[in-house]
């Protein structure tokens, strides 16, 4: 798709189980050390899976000015804010420093916020007094219906609601920011993040907007949302190895790990970037998302093929592939397939070894790990990755520090229910 209007990369912020600025983060990447560890927000005794990439001494009041008015505001809301909502906006504030840019110094009619979100678990302990009261008449300790309108109802705040709603990380962050552009929450869970750029660059291609903040957020290290993950998702078993527990496309991965973090990102038409004297980062070249219905790779594909059109480049332009790579035998075999066949024997880089699958925040973040390989100049190496599996014909970068030669790389994402996407970066 021909436009004139290009958008490129200028600000990236970002808080991961391995790292909260770019130098740690790159210091953990190059080094190859994983930050899943053993859970210790709470006892995780009783379930099969009990590591996962956890960011400690996480406090979101630490990093509000209560100097600035906006931030001082916002510090008072943080109440009514989930911990996946909180990563999200100071997440926001470390990318709009990154970029340069203060609140007021921008046309706020022209910047907009695209979000990548999911389901936000609820926290026990706000259901706890409520759940109590309903089983006051009950028999066998059981929630009793009638009770929970009657008397447990009425212990639970009532902006409870608003701490969980998958929209409001886009909410505050507008209201911090004003922004006042195009305002969307993607929620496709792993591609939310990735879709959320893609919005974006489709927004500033056909001049709806000049600059946006696009991100995703999310925290799944919870009593509720583990014990519901626990039932459907293949994780692995690997308790007393956590760092070693995700191996993307490794012939010995049993499953993957979940994690907790979020990445903004600042996004600008090329020539408003110019006109501030921004440093410029990255340039988005292509974006494409498909449906794969079979979960066979057939969709992901089609997704790759119509991002490199875009581009307007083939795959011997690209340096290297930051896959999904989620660690579970039957999602790496069929994403390995539809990588053979889009781009054949490209390099892959696979990262949630270090940090978990960081659901509707993986697709930036991942991407954010790339353009600090590409800024440093080497590719970081996908760690447990020892021996690929004969189903997952790819060439894994998984030895130490090889060196970027091309400007171009394709990161990739998709769901469990098949929604894909790829977005084609190239180095400025």
């Amino acid at each position: 798709m021909a436009n004139s209007r290009r958008t490129v990369i200028t600000g990236c912020g970002a808080l991961t189980p391995i790292g909260n600025d770019a130098a740690s983060i790159w210091d953990s990447l190059s080094a190859g050390k994983s930050g899943v560890q053993t859970i210790s927000a709470f006892d995780v005794s009783r379930l099969p899976c009990r590591v996962a990439g956890e960011i400690r001494d996480f406090v979101a009041r630490k990093h509000l000015d209560n100097k600035n008015e906006h931030e001082k505001s916002m510090g008072k809301s943080l109440k009514l804010m989930a911990r996946t909502i909180q990563l999200g906006l100071i997440a926001a504030k470390f990318a709009m420093k990154d970029a340069g840019l203060e609140r007021g110094k921008y046309d706020s009619t022209r910047f907009g916020i695209v979000f990548g979100a999911s389901l936000i678990s609820i926290e026990v302990n706000d259901i706890v007094d409520a759940s109590r009261a309903a089983m006051e008449n009950s028999d066998g300790g059981k929630v009793d219906m009638v009770g929970w309108g009657a008397k447990g109802i009425e212990t639970i705040e009532p902006t409870w609601m608003l701490k969980f709603l998958p929209n409001m990380a886009a909410c505050h962050i507008s209201v911090l920011y004003d922004l006042q552009g195009p305002s969307n929450s993607i929620t496709e869970d792993d591609v939310a993040s990735l879709n959320a750029l893609g919005e974006a660059h489709r927004h500033i291609g056909r001049g709806q907007a000049d600059a946006f903040l696009v991100g995703g957020a999310d925290n799944k290290i919870s009593h509720l949302s583990l014990a519901r993950h626990t039932l459907f998702l293949p994780f692995s078993k690997r308790n007393d190895d956590p760092a070693g527990a995700c191996r993307p496309f490794d012939r010995d991965r049993d499953g993957t790990v979940l994690g907790e973090g979020a990445t903004v990102l600042v996004v600008e038409e090329l020539e408003h970037a110019k006109k501030r004297g921004a440093n410029i980062v990255a340039e988005v070249v292509g974006f494409a998302s498909a449906f794969d219905a079979k979960r066979d790779g057939s969709g992901l594909v089609r997704a790759i093929r119509a991002a490199l059109k875009e581009a307007g480049i083939g795959p011997e332009d690209l340096d290297h592939v930051n896959a999904h790579g989620l660690g579970a035998k039957a999602q790496d075999a069929w994403e390995a397939s539809a990588l053979q066949a889009a781009v054949g024997n490209v390099p892959v880089l696979a990262t949630k070894g270090y940090t978990g699958n960081l659901g509707p925040a993986a697709g930036v973040t991942e991407l954010g790990f790339s353009l600090l390989a590409m800024r440093n100049g080497v590719l970081p190496p996908t760690i447990n990755h020892q021996a690929t599996d004969p189903d997952c014909r790819l060439v894994v970068h998984a030895k130490g520090l090889r060196p970027i030669t091309k400007a171009y790389f394709l990161k990739v994402g998709f769901t469990g229910m098949g929604q894909s996407a790829a977005v084609v970066v190239k180095k400025c």
